[in-house]
């Protein structure tokens, strides 16, 4: 054992404090003229003790007296502190304004803007919502969603606002802790993320979202394929509210992983159903299905082994052709997924691969209006509830991905910052500053699971809050009813658009009367079979991509 495994350098400041301390208070008993340094040093060394046992501030607990450096510069000009804390825009994927409004809402602080608006409205992109002159109130702003079609015999009642995929090993025991707690008092769900129901999620009790990926975490074969009878004994349990199977990711669609052995400790060994410190696998494919009807097939078998609860699929837009297929297999079979959720490709990870995370994964707004006009088209819709995720932070993140087709939404960095994020892009090295998603014992006790439980809840419920104000000035009662109608886009300097008039939206049943209604399902609906994710023989790919 080291010197640093007893004293990491971040307690530097804090042992420095008390040693001069020490050796000051005993030099005074010779030299009365060393009360003063160890009369100063002895306030920091309480200051620092105070610091490493308070519980609100995971920073301070785990940088004693140097977290106030940070503090500092928070303080001082707004332009040097966003050099100093955010640097290359381009690397940090959400600006200090989402942030400062996420910390808000979890801290129950009154979020108000002084001085107007902080957006450019006259830049290409902006958007808003247009107001009523008759606004209702909302009183009741717990906007729920029934999530479950006619083959599923326990349907869910799922918020419209819930926390994202994020896996416990990624996550550290206490933010799966504080994660689950939060939504247990908010009413809402939690995704367990691929990496399985760890003990931490069970221990509050919180609706929970299993989402099962290709490494089949939870219930799997010793050789890593998926196991039936492990599966239907985890997902009977009444904490299991929903089943999602995930295709693919935002962050790094089309690419596995592999978890070190290293990192495969005795807790994620048993979460994950794998043997402790061993390399674990996760194939960029699933094993259990190679077609589009093996899929639904696949959904129909879970839906069956959890005993009636929503089954559904998780994926990042790719190929249309392969999703074309899937609809394919739902009308040849009749099997319906109960929900299907869409992840934007700007979605964020630690795990990903730069160029992944830059330039693979369709974003979240073509994604999802490519999805819901399909299902529109074949008169699917209805029967198919669709959650998007993706870069969501704000009550106007919600409205417009709602206006856009979406049923609920899923949050991931919001609910992270929640716990404490402060964003130090140092997820991957096991050393995150605030205890969020590090397995090391002593950097997680900085995050206390009661006092950012409170935040979690507290950031669902104002958000919720500040969306049922914002559709209550629409003139609408529940966030349901906006429509693409209701949002406007400026598209250059002088022109604004209605998003109904950007885009073209599909009539139900209109593809199975007419599948040239659009470009993108003239040219790659006959490419689609639900025999296989591969395009039809035959077809002129090359001229099929210039012109989209």
């Amino acid at each position: 054992m080291t010197v640093a495994d007893l004293l990491p350098s971040r307690y530097y400041a804090f042992a420095g404090a008390i040693a001069i301390t020490v050796l000051a208070s005993m030099a005074a008993l010779f030299d009365s003229r060393w009360l003063l340094l160890a009369g100063a040093a002895g306030i920091l060394s309480l200051l620092g003790i105070r610091d490493y046992v308070q519980t609100r501030h995971a920073i301070l607990r785990n940088y004693p007296l140097l977290a106030y450096f940070r503090f500092f510069f928070e303080a001082i000009r707004p332009e040097i502190r966003q050099y100093l804390l955010e640097g290359d825009n381009e690397a940090v994927p959400f600006s200090r304004a989402q942030r400062s409004l996420v910390y808000q809402r979890a801290k129950n602080v009154e979020s108000r803007q002084p001085f107007g608006t902080g957006e450019n409205l006259y830049l290409a992109g902006y958007e808003w919502i247009n107001h009523s002159l008759r606004p209702v109130q909302i009183d009741d702003f717990d906007f729920r969603v029934k999530i479950g079609g006619r083959a599923c015999k326990e349907p869910y009642s799922c918020s419209v606002l819930n926390i994202s995929a994020m896996s416990f090993g990624a996550l550290s025991a206490n933010a799966v802790r504080a994660l689950n707690k939060g939504a247990k008092l908010g009413n809402f769900a939690h995704d367990t993320g691929e990496g399985s129901i760890s003990r931490y999620h069970r221990e509050h009790g919180g609706d929970l979202i299993w989402e099962i990926g290709s490494g089949y975490f939870g219930c799997r074969t010793p050789d890593g394929h998926f196991d039936p009878q492990r599966f239907a004994l985890q997902a009977r349990e009444p904490q299991v509210k929903m089943i999602e199977i995930k295709l693919s990711q935002g962050a790094k669609p089309g690419h596995g992983g592999v978890l070190p052995g290293a990192k495969v400790t005795p807790e994620i060994a048993e979460a994950r159903g794998i043997p402790v410190g061993k390399d674990c696998l996760s194939p960029a494919q699933h094993s259990a299905f190679a077609t589009p009807l093996e899929l639904v097939e696949f959904i129909s078998l879970l839906r069956g082994l959890s005993g009636g609860k929503p089954v559904g699929f998780k994926f990042s837009l790719g190929h249309p052709w392969e999703f074309f297929g899937v609809c394919k297999a739902m009308l040849e079979t009749g099997i319906r997924p109960d929900f299907i959720v869409v992840d934007g490709g700007e979605g964020g990870t630690g795990a990903a691969p730069t160029e992944f995370t830059g330039h693979i994964g369709t974003p979240l707004q073509e994604a999802l209006l490519l999805v819901h006009n399909t299902l529109t088209g074949l008169n699917l819709r209805d029967e198919i509830r669709l959650g998007a995720s993706g870069k969501i932070i704000s009550a106007f993140d919600i409205a417009r991905t709602m206006a856009l087709g979406a049923d609920w939404c899923n949050a991931a960095r919001g609910f992270m910052f929640a716990l404490g994020c402060i964003q130090s892009l140092s997820c991957h090295t096991g050393r995150c500053p605030t205890g969020v998603t590090t397995q090391d014992a002593w950097r997680q006790r900085a995050l206390v699971p009661e006092d950012k439980a409170t935040r979690v809840y507290n950031f669902h419920r104002n958000t919720l809050h500040a969306l049922a104000e914002l559709t209550g000035a629409a003139g609408l009662r529940h966030p349901g009813e906006i429509e693409p109608r209701h949002i406007v886009r400026r598209v250059s300097g002088n022109e604004i658009r209605l998003v109904a008039n950007l885009y073209k939206f599909l009539k139900p049943g209109e593809l199975l009367t007419n599948p040239k209604a659009h470009v993108v399902y003239e040219y790659y609906w006959p490419l689609a079979t639900s025999n296989s994710f591969d395009p039809q023989p035959g077809s002129d790919t090359h001229v099929i991509a210039a012109l989209l």
